[in-house]
């Protein structure tokens, strides 16, 4: 690489173990598949920490987390596929298996939570309901896996021009069911402080953030564990990742702060909401995490290293998953945590939300089929990742 660029991932860099990672997998499936079992034996009314004034729990947020990294990584391989001779256009073929793998951990994790999962399918299809938006967020979210994995074949046998079309296809599909996703929260008007019409955006602001910050982490971490030298135009493609995530962190943090300026002058049902975050029960999850590890160290020690250290922009790019993940904890619990009857004497301040054992087991089980589909596409999609693959 010329000049002072430092392209930390080369042969001398410590190769990950391939089966061993597979196999661990694997074991993280196996135990959430068990943890859901044994929701479904003693009631998910035992097993998971919702109750009747707290609905929606940890599993929601994290459900969403993986949905939005993969509609980021959709969309971002859309406009490189699209637009040809860009920076990125080295990493889409990686960013189109990242994206399925991420919406098939999504589906397992919500899969796994709801109590009956085998109505699902069957909902969506034979009950239709065109007036809701999980339902068109189920709908766009399975459209845009199949037109996808159809893609990806395409891709493979190098049929690039119907792959570019099906492309973007699926980028307008994921684009769409991030926003119906943010919609779910954002039509409740009993929730004032998800209620309004930020989130479908901010959830899509997120995507690209997500997206970006995704494909430079797993993209280093294939190198370790190909034991590769990393070329000159995946390292640009990369830098051309650092460079939007630099931007998204800023845009996600004045879309954060405009959303707490909007709550302050809002209802007292809205202030407590914030409070909650600033200043109350989920006050060390949204300084330290969300804001601080997720948003304002990355970019910190993205500018400051130039984009010019791979290891820089893989720390940063995983500190900003860590925050995501963060966030939609942080989104979905402040919206529901100021009790309905708070104006009334006695009654708390917060509701009490723990996540239970069985949930965390439910989360490891998606954090699995992600690294056990990362593994199988180095296995077996190594030559479509490749330099010379992308450039069509």
């Amino acid at each position: 690489m010329e000049g002072n660029i430092t392209i930390t991932s080369s042969p001398t860099a410590v190769k990950l173990p391939n089966n061993s990672l597979m196999w661990l997998s694997l074991f993280m499936i196996i135990l959430g598949v068990g943890g859901a079992v044994y929701a479904q034996w003693i009631g998910h009314h035992h097993a998971f920490g919702n109750t009747r004034e707290m609905p929606w729990g940890m599993l929601i947020g994290v459900y969403a987390y993986f949905a939005i990294i993969s509609t980021g990584l959709c969309v971002l391989a859309a406009f490189s596929h699209a637009f040809g001779g860009n920076q990125m256009a080295p990493l889409a073929n990686r960013m189109v298996w990242l994206s399925i793998i991420m919406l098939l951990g999504a589906f397992m994790v919500i899969g796994l939570e709801i109590e009956n999962p085998w109505r699902m399918p069957l909902g969506v299809i034979l009950h239709p309901n065109v007036t809701s938006n999980i339902w068109w967020m189920g709908t766009l979210y399975g459209l845009a896996i199949g037109v996808m994995l159809l893609e990806l074949f395409l891709i493979v046998t190098k049929k690039f021009s119907a792959a570019i079309f099906l492309g973007v296809i699926g980028a307008i599909a994921e684009s769409f069911a991030n926003s119906n996703l943010g919609s779910v929260f954002a039509s409740l008007n009993s929730r004032p402080f998800w209620y309004g019409s930020q989130l479908p955006v901010f959830f899509l602001a997120c995507a690209v953030l997500s997206g970006a910050a995704a494909i430079v982490l797993f993209t280093h971490y294939s190198h370790m564990l190909q034991q590769r030298k990393m070329s000159e135009n995946t390292f640009k493609g990369l830098q051309t990742g650092g460079k939007i995530m630099v931007l998204m962190t800023f845009l996600v943090s004045l879309a954060t702060a405009w959303k707490f300026v909007n709550a302050y002058c809002g209802t007292d049902e809205m202030i407590m909401a914030a409070d909650s975050l600033v200043r109350g029960p989920l006050s060390t999850n949204f300084w330290l995490f969300e804001i601080g590890i997720g948003l304002a160290l990355p970019c910190v020690i993205l500018v400051a290293s130039r984009l010019r250290s791979m290891h820089a922009m893989s720390s940063a790019a995983l500190m900003v998953l860590v925050g995501q993940f963060f966030s939609r904890y942080n989104l979905v619990v402040s919206g529901q945590i100021v009790p309905s009857d708070h104006e009334f004497v006695g009654v708390s301040q917060y509701l009490s939300y723990t996540p239970t054992t069985a949930e965390y087991l439910l989360v490891v089980a998606g954090i699995g089929v992600v690294g056990f589909g990362f593994v199988l596409g180095e296995r077996f999609l190594d030559a479509t990742f490749s330099d010379e693959s992308n450039n069509h």
